[in-house]
C-alpha cells in the first residue's frame, strides 16, 4: 500500500493533469508542475502571490489530494493555511512541507541545484 502511494505521488503527470501558477483569477505566470518534485521547486520561483492565491482557495490541497493522491501531504499544507502566513515566510514553510514529505517517500533527501 505505502508503495503504491508512493509511486503514485511521485509519478510525472501528463500536461493536463499539471499545477499551473497563478496569481489571480486569468492572471496565468507561465509556471507550472507534472510532479511533486517539479511543484517542491516551482514553490522557490514562482511570484509569492501565486502561493498566497492558491493556498488561501484551497488549489493546492485540492491537486495534492486528487491528482497526486498524496493525503498526507494535503492535510499538512491545510494546517498551513490556518496559519494565515504572507510573503517568504510562507515561501518557506510550504516548501519545508513538500520537501520532508518528497524526502519520506523518496528516503533521501532533495539536493536543489
Amino acid at each position: 500500500m505505502k508503495e503504491e502511494v508512493n509511486s503514485k505521488t511521485l509519478r510525472t503527470l501528463p500536461r493536463e493533469k499539471a499545477f499551473y501558477f497563478f496569481t489571480s483569477i486569468g492572471n496565468y505566470t507561465g509556471e507550472s508542475a507534472t510532479s511533486l518534485k517539479e511543484f517542491m521547486e516551482k514553490i522557490n520561483q514562482v511570484n509569492v502571490k501565486s502561493l498566497e492565491f492558491h493556498l488561501y482557495r484551497g488549489d493546492f490541497g485540492k491537486w495534492i489530494t486528487e491528482v497526486l493522491e498524496d493525503k498526507k501531504l494535503a492535510e499538512d499544507i491545510g494546517k498551513l493555511q490556518k496559519a494565515n502566513l504572507l510573503g517568504d515566510h510562507l515561501r518557506n514553510q510550504l516548501h519545508a512541507i513538500v520537501s520532508r514529505r518528497y524526502q519520506q517517500l523518496t528516503g533521501s533527501p532533495y539536493v536543489m541545484r
